[in-house]
């Protein structure tokens, strides 16, 4: 059996076939390969924008505001009684009985405690003795220098003799002085066996009770009892020296105690020690609060608010927006091309939350309001808002 033969421009067209089929294939795949590479090239920019944009701090701003509400000066105080006494025994001896206890209200003068002291009782029968002996002795050398002296001037005694009496007579007198007032000494310190009030009060402390073993030495325990006067206190404070200038003297201070919370009580400045402690860099003064209502405990904490003078033209900012690092004090701040810009600048007050600025800044400046660490001058920065402050904080 004989085979067909192919015709040759059949295999030709074939071959051109295939060659066309392989080039489109090569083109196709180029294609495909293009269109990869370009969109990989596209991704990388947009990762690479995306992540400079992403690099960029977003901050919020706000701008300073004019310290036109009150600001305040918030300081720890101490009430104490405005007037407080200790008072200790004047004899020793024996607690006979007391009178008043804790909290009981007092008035000038009134009975305490009662104290034995037998000893004092002796020597003052003692001194009295002796007043009396001192006494004889005056009267009789009275007698004898009167008659020495009729003598003497009948020339029939020596006037050395009547001289000698009447010198006599003179030492017996001072003898029955110092006699009279030892025994007057006595009876003072017999009248100290009753312990009295020395002021109206209340009896804060009592330190002693029926039969004790009394002192008269007051630096050897404790005082018998504690007299106060609770009507008015007084409240120490330590002002810090830059503020001193705006607590005048007589002005009004608010107080509050944490037993009664949301009640203000009002007090005045009644004195100044007019000189700064070096240490503390504070000067204390000393404030007057009516207490007739007895809500108020001497030696309990207070806090007291002095209200400050108003700057109308100072600006305030955050204390969170200031920057401090080696170059000092600053506040970052955003110009018109979202650029960050450091500027240097003093504090008048320090209002705690919230800072009077001395110099550095204007009304019109982009403040950031908590920036972020790291942040250099001329660093470009997003701004989402504009928070709007006000100066209201205190110390």
């Amino acid at each position: 059996m004989e085979h067909e033969s192919v015709p040759s421009s059949v295999k030709t067209k074939s071959r051109r076939g295939l060659a066309m089929a392989g080039l489109a294939g090569c083109l196709i795949l180029g294609v495909v390969v293009a269109n990869g590479v370009w969109s990989r090239n596209v991704s990388q920019a947009k990762l690479k924008e995306a992540t400079a944009i992403e690099a960029i701090p977003t901050v919020a701003v706000l701008t300073p505001t004019l310290s036109a509400n009150k600001s305040y000066l918030d300081l720890p105080g101490r009430l104490e009684a405005y007037t407080r006494a200790p008072i200790y025994a004047r004899v020793s001896g024996f607690l006979k009985a007391w009178y008043l206890d804790l909290g009981a209200p007092v008035k000038a003068g009134q009975l305490l405690a009662e104290i034995e002291a037998p000893d004092l009782d002796q020597q003052l029968m003692q001194a009295k003795a002796a007043l009396a002996s001192a006494e004889a002795a005056e009267q009789l050398a009275l007698v004898t220098a009167q008659r020495w002296q009729t003598l003497g001037t009948s020339q029939v005694m020596a006037r050395q003799s009547v001289d000698e009496k009447t010198g006599d007579l003179g030492v017996k007198q001072a003898q029955t002085k110092a006699a009279k007032a030892n025994v007057d000494r006595l009876a003072v310190l017999s009248d100290f066996k009753r312990v009295t009030a020395p002021f109206d009060g209340i009896v804060t402390a009592r330190n002693t009770d029926v039969g004790a073993l009394i002192n008269a030495d007051s630096s050897a325990g404790l005082a018998l009892f504690v007299i106060s006067d609770v009507k008015r206190l007084r409240v120490t404070l330590s002002v810090p020296q830059n503020y001193v200038p705006a607590v005048k003297l007589n002005s009004k201070v608010q107080i509050t105690v944490p037993e009664y919370p949301g009640k203000v009580y009002t007090a005045e400045v009644e004195a100044s020690s007019r000189a700064v402690d070096a240490q503390t860099g504070t000067t204390r003064m000393q404030l007057i609060v009516d207490n007739s209502s007895g809500e108020l405990m001497p030696g309990a904490f207070a806090n007291t608010r002095i209200e400050l003078p108003q700057n109308m033209q100072a600006l305030s900012i955050p204390a969170g927006t200031l920057i401090f690092d080696q170059e000092g004090l600053h506040v970052a701040t955003v110009d018109a091309n979202s650029k960050v810009v450091l500027k240097p600048i003093t504090i008048a007050r320090d209002l705690g939350q919230v800072v009077e600025i001395g110099s550095g800044l204007t009304a019109g400046d982009r403040v950031i309001e908590s920036p972020p660490d790291g942040l250099a001058d001329g660093d470009s920065v997003r701004v989402v808002a504009t928070t709007p402050k006000k100066a209201t904080a205190s110390r």
